[in-house]
């Protein structure tokens, strides 16, 4: 069992949502980041999505792509967050996850960049630009490895391409509750129980929900055969942070 799937059947097994925090990379700022992973690990998070910060992040809302741009205008890059995983090695218990867009990955090198990644720490990978007819090569490449490339799917998606998905993925199903981007919204769309039990039925691993989640009852509100076992919050996590709050006070919402 991929380490990444482990974590939420760990979570799921102990009675609870299995909690996945996304931050982009040098934010809030390049000093703080790195304490705001500590903390997020120390208050509850089972999984770590952490954002490769990109100029033109085309799934991305106005929360997230802000933060991306505050984090390149500081000098964040691929290489340095690269290098600084690799330093800061064994120091997270949770899972870690790299969310970017093909571009960053490809000028760095997905040799290198694989390489690296299982040298830091890394356990998984996510490029929402990144279609499933296109990704053989980085999940051959990430898969040597160790490393899991983690499929993205959302109400769009057919059970059949969730299933072809499923034939070739590791870690969990990452099911985006809306077409669009990524953002707070104050109710999950009629559709999300419904691409919920079709990502059930096509995978085999624990499933994810995100884009949109601000608040653990907007998963009370689905019926309760019909729920996530892991929730990633980014926006509402990166505005939280962005007014000064600090990422325990953000989780115990969730784990309170």
């Amino acid at each position: 069992m991929h380490i990444l799937e482990a974590k939420i059947r760990e979570a799921r097994a102990a009675g609870r949502l299995a909690l996945i925090p996304f931050v982009t990379a040098g934010f809030p700022s390049r000093e703080r980041f790195w304490g705001v992973l500590r903390e997020l690990d120390e208050a509850g998070a089972d999984i770590i999505e952490i954002g490769v910060p990109f100029s033109d992040p085309v799934a991305d809302g106005p929360v997230v792509e802000a933060a991306s741009q505050r984090a390149l205008q500081s000098g964040v890059t691929l290489r340095g967050l690269m290098r600084e995983l690799v330093e800061r090695k064994g120091e997270l218990n949770a899972g870690l996850v790299l969310m970017g867009y093909m571009n960053p990955f490809l000028q760095y090198g997905l040799e290198r960049f694989a390489d690296n990644a299982a040298r830091a720490g890394v356990h998984g990978v996510i490029v929402p630009d990144l279609p499933l007819d296109e990704a053989g090569t980085m999940r051959r490449i990430l898969q040597e490895r160790g490393l899991a490339l983690i499929a993205l799917v959302g109400p769009n998606t057919s059970e059949e391409r969730m299933m072809r998905y499923a034939e070739v993925s590791e870690g969990y199903a990452y099911v985006v509750s809306v077409m669009g981007i990524t953002g707070e919204r104050g109710q999950l769309p009629p559709e999300v129980p419904q691409v919920l039990a079709r990502a059930r039925r096509a995978f085999p691993l624990p499933v994810a929900l995100g884009f949109g989640l601000r608040s653990p009852e907007q998963l009370a509100a689905l019926p309760a055969g019909e729920r996530p076992d892991a929730a990633v919050f980014g926006s509402s996590l990166l505005r939280h942070l962005d007014a000064g709050g600090s990422p325990r006070e953000f989780m115990a919402r969730w784990t309170s």
